[in-house]
């Protein structure tokens, strides 16, 4: 068992004891960043809000890490081409191929062809992972507020049990 002093920084640090709204607008912030544009940056910036913010240090890492690499290949392909419709952006026909020869072959020449083909479809990448993110973050924090919300009334049924 840790010392008092110990686990009173340490829920300090992580800030465990929010309302069960700040601590779903925390994990909804990870979830946001999770799916934004920002892949690479979302951890440091997960971590940058949650401390200017005081959230609940934990439920933002929850919610960056609910992206999971299996998933990040098809979410970006879709928000990238609601981007691409949204601006009107013409999407390559032989994308696909381009950047399956790109990636398979692997050197410094075929990055740099990947690189060309990617670039107009930049600002429809960032719109719509922005978009998705958003979307995201929102139903995120809609079903963790639920979820924390039905938790916490549990406890303090099974509390009410125990002391009867």
């Amino acid at each position: 068992m840790p010392h008092p002093r110990g686990r009173r920084w340490l829920e300090q640090l992580l800030h465990t004891h929010d309302t069960p709204q700040r601590t779903a607008a925390a994990y909804a912030l990870g979830v946001f960043f999770g799916f934004s544009p920002l892949l690479g940056l979302h951890t440091v910036l997960g971590l940058v809000f949650a401390f200017a913010l005081n959230l609940n240090r934990v439920a933002v890492l929850l919610g960056i890490y609910s992206n999971l690499p299996w998933i990040l290949p098809a979410y970006y392909t879709l928000a990238t081409l609601v981007g691409a419709f949204i601006l009107r952006v013409r999407v390559p026909p032989r994308l696909l191929h381009e950047l399956t020869s790109a990636l398979t072959d692997a050197s410094w020449g075929q990055f740099r062809r990947l690189v060309h083909v990617l670039a107009p479809l930049g600002w429809a990448y960032v719109l719509g992972s922005t978009i998705g993110a958003t979307i995201l973050g929102l139903i995120a924090y809609r079903i963790a507020l639920a979820m924390i919300v039905a938790h916490r009334r549990h406890l303090a049924a099974q509390k009410l049990q125990d002391t009867e």
